[in-house]
């Protein structure tokens, strides 16, 4: 069962695919997409867009699991958050994945086994649990990992 996680967000989406291996995981792929300096807003949705779908069509996961909002600092931000996470769910739709959502304390608890988790230590947990010599980079493509996790210990 191979599950694609994302980690929406306006100026660098996180993606990461990852597939059962015995009693580990094992990456696929991962990384972050986002768009060149100057780019408007609505282009950098287009990119994000295009770029999942791509991302999908090539690795046929089975299930996408996304970062669901928590919060934001000003209602702007979330707005723009919801965009992103808008045309992530749409690409998963076209390409007829389905979708489930996570908030980031079910993550983290799933991940390190307590919901109020630091960045780092989820990032760690990773690293381990993906028998990685090093923390995924960015630290957008550790978090849709951690995503995809989540989905798996679900």
């Amino acid at each position: 069962m191979r599950i694609f996680g994302i980690d929406p967000g306006s100026e660098r989406t996180g993606y990461g695919c990852i597939e059962p291996a015995g009693s580990a995981h094992r990456l696929v792929i991962c990384g972050a997409l986002s768009a060149p300096p100057g780019a408007t807003f609505p282009e950098k949705l287009m990119l994000i867009h295009a770029g999942l779908k791509g991302l999908l069509e090539r690795h046929r996961p089975e299930c996408v699991a996304v970062e669901d909002i928590f919060h934001a600092r000003n209602v702007r931000s979330a707005l723009k958050l919801g965009h992103a996470r808008g045309v992530a769910l749409l690409a998963a739709c076209e390409c007829g994945v389905p979708v489930v959502e996570y908030s980031p304390a079910v993550v983290k608890r799933s991940v390190v086994g307590y919901g109020r988790a630091e960045k780092r230590q989820v990032q760690e947990m990773i690293k381990l649990l993906l028998g990685l010599d090093r923390v995924p980079s960015p630290h957008d493509a550790a978090d849709a990992l951690a995503v995809a996790v989540c989905h798996l210990h679900t």
